[in-house]
């Protein structure tokens, strides 16, 4: 009765891990991103990204919510692991900004990996880093 019982707590352990496993795969870019960007180390900017693959393509949102902004070009190069994006969010005035996003994905063996370039948006050019939630 014993040697059953340890069977079935195995087979379980081994069913939860796949399962864990298999969650793991999907597209590098897929998920939440939280950072900032900014023209200084002082003048920074909060970003949320969230994008998701549907298996043939990248869509993403810039600022989910009131503010959100649909990803536009939204590409990543796996050869050299960059991804550019384009936006056209509102500033304070309620005036469309464009925004063009250039990065490298790094840190991609980890669930947490991060992207990290340069975000210019109209005319202000900056640093940016997200990480994936």
């Amino acid at each position: 009765m014993r040697l059953g019982l340890i069977r079935v707590v195995m087979f379980s352990a081994c069913l939860v891990v796949g399962a864990a496993a298999a969650a793991q795969y999907g597209h590098p870019l897929k998920g939440t991103w939280i950072g900032d960007w900014g023209p200084t180390r002082d003048n920074r900017t909060h970003v949320l990204l969230d994008i998701h693959w549907d298996g043939k393509a990248l869509a993403g949102t810039l600022n989910p919510g009131p503010n959100a902004a649909p990803l536009q070009k939204l590409t990543l190069d796996v050869d050299a692991w960059t991804i550019h994006f384009e936006a056209d969010g509102k500033d304070k005035s309620g005036n469309v900004v464009r925004s063009v996003v250039d990065g490298k994905l790094e840190n991609i063996g980890a669930f947490q990996r991060f992207i990290t370039g340069t975000w210019t948006q109209g005319s202000v050019k900056g640093d940016f880093k997200v990480t994936r939630n």
